[in-house]
């Protein structure tokens, strides 16, 4: 049975639009056959999502986990969803915030944004239309690095999720690409696998899976030479931002 929350066919093919970028979001929902639609919709969008279906789990999540964007139903067990909403506007995180809620009248609509939440959908709703309102939501942020990463002659562009290397086009899947722009956004730094997996997957990741090892081999095939991912042995990974003058730029996992 189809959560009664969301207007969502999972008879029929969902087919995606093209993802900005990587996000990661917190569902904070106490249903949790619409708060696993949500989650798994929200993947076909390249959109991890972790869930809390109480407002102690979202306090805890909040706690330990960088999120985008936090989409809280109103009424769960615990803190409420307005309690969560007030302590991440008082944080000063700046992480945007949609309410979800049953109730439609505008009183409970005021008192949301009043609150500090950014934007508001109405159960039922349409997976399609939340997967847009967080797009929306998060083109509004005020990232502090430019829209398209240019480095050592890569060429990223989140928000039409498209690689180039030396004006060559680079096809990648969603979770190569995930995993990219996390290395070209430490501009050279070491990116440690847990920190791949926190960022480009999601809380439900195995921290022993061989998923990021086999992700940026595959990615390193797709880059051509020279290599340009170097494998810091114990440590992570990084973009070399002088291809080929490495010894480890083809170090395999």
């Amino acid at each position: 049975m189809l959560p009664t929350g969301m207007r969502f066919s999972i008879c029929r093919r969902y087919v995606p639009a093209r993802s900005i970028k990587g996000m990661r979001v917190l569902i904070v929902e106490d249903e949790p056959y619409l708060a696993e639609a949500i989650r798994d919709g929200l993947r076909l969008e390249a959109i991890a999502a972790d869930i809390a279906g109480d407002g102690d789990t979202a306090l805890e999540l909040l706690g330990v986990n960088t999120y985008d964007i936090a989409v809280l139903d109103r009424d769960i067990p615990g803190p409420s969803g307005d309690e969560i909403a007030k302590r991440i506007v008082a944080s000063g995180s700046g992480m945007p915030i949609l309410m979800l809620t049953a109730a439609d009248r505008l009183d409970d609509k005021a008192s949301g944004f009043e609150l500090g939440a950014d934007d508001y959908l109405t159960k039922p709703f349409e997976l399609r239309e939340l997967a847009l309102r967080l797009r929306a939501l998060d083109r509004r942020r005020p990232h502090n690095r430019p829209p398209v990463r240019e480095i050592a002659g890569l060429r990223l562009d989140p928000f039409r999720r498209e690689v180039y290397r030396d004006d060559r086009y680079v096809a990648l899947t969603r979770k190569q690409f995930a995993v990219l722009e996390v290395l070209i956004a430490a501009e050279g730094g070491v990116v440690s696998a847990e920190e791949l997996l926190e960022r480009a997957w999601d809380e439900n990741a195995d921290p022993f899976t061989n998923a990021v090892r086999i992700t940026v081999s595959a990615l390193r095939k797709r880059l051509g030479e020279p290599g340009i991912i170097t494998t810091v042995p114990g440590v992570g990974y990084r973009v070399e931002t002088a291809p080929g003058d490495g010894r480890e730029s083809g170090a395999r996992g």
